[in-house]
């Protein structure tokens, strides 16, 4: 953990680069210092369907969900939160200008006791480290 898991509505990659998204979040959350480089992922899934508000064809949403590990204060996951909506909202700049955009960020925090991992990419990178 973390992963952050980006849901968008279809048509929003006409509007703008995932890829370069996924890339300035992933750079974000690294940055932080907060989580591991290890565990951090970034998905996109585009919504094939839905319905945005007044369903006005223009609408658009990016609604981003970070789930991380438990053990990290409510300041210190608030502090990494506005530092990955900070770098949505700048790769996004020019969509928050547009009266047809809404962009979200939720963190969630994973109950250990409910959680199972096999990840052998952080023995990979500390053994290159």
């Amino acid at each position: 953990m973390p992963h952050l898991r980006l849901e968008y509505s279809p048509g929003l990659e006409a509007l703008t680069n995932i890829q370069a998204l996924c890339d300035d979040l992933h750079a974000a959350m690294s940055a932080t210092g907060v989580f591991p480089l290890a565990g951090i992922r970034v998905r996109a899934h585009r919504c094939d369907a839905a319905a945005v508000a007044d369903r006005h064809p223009d609408n658009h949403f990016l609604a981003m969900e970070l789930s991380v590990g438990a053990g990290r204060s409510k300041p210190v996951l608030a502090g990494a939160g506005e530092a990955v909506f900070a770098a949505a909202r700048a790769t996004l700049a020019d969509l928050l200008g547009n009266p047809h955009f809404a962009l979200s960020l939720e963190i969630r925090e994973i109950d250990p006791d409910l959680s199972w991992k096999a990840n052998p990419i952080h023995a990979r990178l500390k053994a290159e480290s």
